[in-house]
């Protein structure tokens, strides 16, 4: 298994709640972060593992996945059917009864970027933000009929260009205590959501899949209802990626899932 180092920067436990101010001051792009810690961690590929790591066990998978879509274009006539190609290929791989997408956001690591790799270990929901973003997405009344089900937030994540650096890193859930956790607000400029941010632990097991192409995506789970770990992650600073020319370009469509059965997915 190949195994190597990489750059996170981790949250850091403080007496008062701390927050991500997003296009603050009304400028679209410009994030206010709370303190982070840089830390480095060993980091295992996937590309070389007989570990094969699957979306039941370890809330994160990598798969292949096929579309025709051109995201990259400017008009925005391509979302549905791209949402089209990420609702056949959930009902694929889980047994889920409906996929909702609703939310799609173009990463580009360059400065002039709006939206560039998220560089914090997180997830990106807390219990209280998934319940939420529920509501505000279905309303109050299907809302409360889907949690008496079971639901999921799931995140596609795909390279828009193949990925030779910056790449997205995820530590197993059995690697992660309770108390590492840290409940961080998003302050939008017109609402406010919650998200779970992570220090630093040396019990942290890393993982990632290298050089990973159009033709792939990772999808894990950001929240579950019925007690699948949510998966923390982070974009990873590699060694050798300021020698690279080619800046990472991916795109991550976050999704609402209903189970068939309200016992859970397959192997959960």
């Amino acid at each position: 298994m190949m195994t190597t180092t990489a750059t996170v920067n981790y949250h850091i436990h403080k007496p008062e709640r701390q927050a991500f101010e997003l296009d603050a001051g009304g400028i679209v792009g410009n994030l206010v972060s709370p303190e982070l810690v840089a830390t480095t961690v060993r980091v295992q590929d996937m590309r070389s593992s007989r570990m094969n790591p699957s979306f039941e066990q370890l809330s994160v998978e990598f798969a292949e996945f096929q579309t025709e879509v051109d995201v990259l274009r400017d008009e925005l006539a391509w979302q549905s059917a791209y949402d089209a190609d990420i609702q056949r290929f959930l009902k694929s791989r889980l047994d889920i009864d409906e996929v909702i997408v609703f939310d799609h956001t173009m990463r580009i690591d360059d400065e002039k970027s709006e939206r560039k790799p998220a560089r914090n270990v997180h997830s990106d929901y807390s219990i209280e933000g998934a319940q939420q973003r529920l509501i505000d997405l279905l309303g109050e009344a299907q809302a409360t009929e889907w949690a008496a089900g079971h639901y999921a937030f799931i995140n596609v994540w795909r390279p828009v260009e193949k990925v030779v650096s910056s790449p997205l890193g995820f530590i197993l859930p059995d690697s992660v205590d309770d108390q590492d956790w840290i409940l961080l607000d998003l302050i939008y400029p017109d609402r406010q959501g919650q998200i779970l941010g992570v220090a630093a632990n040396p019990a942290h097991q890393w993982i990632y899949q290298s050089n990973m192409t159009p033709n792939e995506v990772a999808f894990f789970n950001i929240f579950d209802n019925r007690g699948t770990p949510c998966i923390a992650h982070s974009a990873l600073d590699m060694p050798d990626d300021a020698k690279k020319n080619a800046v990472r370009k991916s795109i991550e469509s976050r999704t609402l899932v209903r189970y068939r059965h309200s016992s859970g997915n397959t192997g959960s």
